[in-house]
């Protein structure tokens, strides 16, 4: 088999188990591994088809890393309702406690249990029924509905 042949079977490879990873790293290696196979298709030796294939998948993977596509959302665990199923459930508060220079907070009971509430910033401290916007610890901060 051909020089060539090796290096895009590699890609063709990569691909594959890019395909069943979800990244995109792989498939930036397998761009790499395709260049060495372009530079096997012109005639230069083995250790320039690994120079140039390296050199290719480097900064594929140095560009998709600089993307957005490479960076994971920072997500505080505290307000994602996929780690805190309480997060978006609605509650009913009575009364609040209202102090100067602190946040306003309740008790309410939420599923069979007496929960501390802490109001959002910018939120009105009246009767009715409220959202949970986050979960510090035993404490639900919540906001108007």
């Amino acid at each position: 088999m051909s020089d060539w042949m090796i290096w895009f079977a590699i890609a063709c490879v990569l691909i594959g188990l890019e395909m069943a990873s979800g990244t995109f790293y792989l498939l930036m290696i397998a761009i790499g591994a395709a260049a060495g196979g372009v530079a096997a298709l012109l005639g230069l030796d083995g250790m320039s088809q690994c120079i140039v294939a390296a050199a290719v998948a480097a900064i594929a993977t140095f560009g998709l890393r600089r993307s957005r596509f490479g960076k994971q959302p920072v997500v505080d665990a505290n307000r994602d309702p996929n780690v805190n199923l309480d997060v978006g459930q609605s509650l009913e508060v009575s009364d609040w406690h209202v102090m100067p220079g602190a946040p306003a907070t309740a008790r309410a009971r939420y599923r069979g249990a007496l929960w501390d509430i802490e109001l959002e910033e910018g939120g009105n401290p009246v009767a009715g029924v409220f959202v949970i916007r986050e979960a510090r610890g035993n404490r639900l901060i919540v906001s108007n509905a």
